[in-house]
């Protein structure tokens, strides 16, 4: 079975960094592009950044364009999200999310388009 294990998360003041890691195992890791979305209370899941199977294209939701940074590590099955110029709306449990489709060539973003998921990592910023 596919298992993705999330970590890194923890508290944090506004203007923090934090590096969240997802560990992958049971999948041909290197032909999936990889996701993050977050979850905060009350409301639904979001796309927060997607990386494709080769790691030559990266997307962003525009709220954490330019603070978030996703990449990836086929050798090691990981992928990462370094959270930068943290905001108290950055609070929520941060999911990884592997594509359902081997060597997509669009970067997926929503929550359909993933078929494995993470049980996910609390964030919390506050001010």
């Amino acid at each position: 079975q596919v298992q993705l294990v999330e970590s890194g998360g923890g508290l944090a003041q506004a203007g923090d960094s934090l590096r969240l890691s997802c560990a992958a195992s049971g999948l041909a890791f290197s032909r999936h592009a990889m996701g993050w979305f977050r979850q905060a209370p009350g409301k639904e899941r979001e796309f927060v950044a997607a990386i494709t199977w080769s790691g030559t294209s990266t997307s962003y939701a525009d709220s954490v364009k330019g603070r978030f940074t996703i990449s990836r590590d086929n050798a090691k099955n990981t992928v990462s999200l370094q959270m930068n110029s943290l905001k108290p709306e950055d609070t929520a449990v941060y999911y990884c999310a592997a594509d359902l489709l081997y060597y997509r060539s669009t970067l997926p973003s929503k929550p359909a388009d993933f078929g494995s998921w993470g049980q996910g990592t609390q964030v919390t910023v506050s001010s």
